[in-house]
């Protein structure tokens, strides 16, 4: 059973999740503004949170990025808004899954499943260990990394990226193998998941596929983490 953190203004669908969770085992809070969200987030942490976009006080990919300023639980965005660019929008900003309605209450029982499985399994496997690769630190513990004497802002996805790359110097890792034990999703398509998250990331090692210095892509094999020459 998990405690799942329900944002969505329409009080009939929002009715529908909560009964739809309930019965499948999960304690479930539910709100309908992303003030109320933050508020109950501050005060008591969920395990997961489900985000309406359409929100009356707040645009629900600002309030994704409120959110990600307080807490590293893992969201799944719940919307009508299909577009490439809104899904792009939301990975950069922090989202763990992207679920556009209507969908069932199966579906997204098993969405939130999926999701807690994947992070409870990087909670457990992830030994504290510091890893160094030229000047880049990563402290796997502490989940934090430097750069330099510079702390690096990471999302927590960007970080476990990071951290497992980190765990592997020079090693190509595949995109299959990252979807597989970053993302635990072993599934076709996903490859924009991974370049967002890339791109943001060499951003923030002050890099870019053009001109890498860490990031190093092995163009039709995968990705290495490498000390700069």
């Amino acid at each position: 059973m998990a405690t799942v953190l329900l944002v969505e203004d329409d009080h009939v669908v929002r009715g529908a999740m909560l009964r739809s969770l309930a019965d499948r085992g999960h304690a479930v809070h539910a709100v309908g503004t992303a003030l109320d969200a933050l508020r109950r987030v501050a005060a008591e942490t969920p395990d997961l949170v489900v985000l309406d976009l359409g929100l009356p006080d707040l645009d629900g990919s600002d309030a994704l990025r409120m959110l990600r300023g307080i807490t590293d639980v893992p969201i799944i965005i719940a919307t009508a808004r299909d577009d490439e660019q809104t899904v792009v929008r939301l990975l950069r900003a922090g989202a763990d899954d992207y679920m556009v309605k209507p969908f069932t209450g199966a579906h997204l029982d098993a969405r939130i499943t999926t999701v807690l499985r994947r992070v409870g399994r990087a909670s457990r496997t992830a030994q504290p260990a510091v890893h160094e690769v030229g000047e880049l630190r990563v402290d796997v513990g502490e989940r934090s990394a430097t750069l330099g004497d510079t702390p690096l802002a990471l999302t927590r996805k960007e970080f476990d990226l990071l951290a497992y790359l980190a765990a592997r110097p020079g090693r190509v890792v595949s995109r299959r193998e990252l979807l597989e034990e970053v993302w635990r999703q072993p599934s076709v398509g996903e490859d924009q998941t991974i370049d967002v998250h890339l791109y943001w990331l060499r951003r923030k090692l002050g890099e870019s596929a053009a001109k890498p210095r860490y990031l190093r892509t092995v163009r039709g094999v995968g990705f290495r983490l490498v000390a700069p020459d």
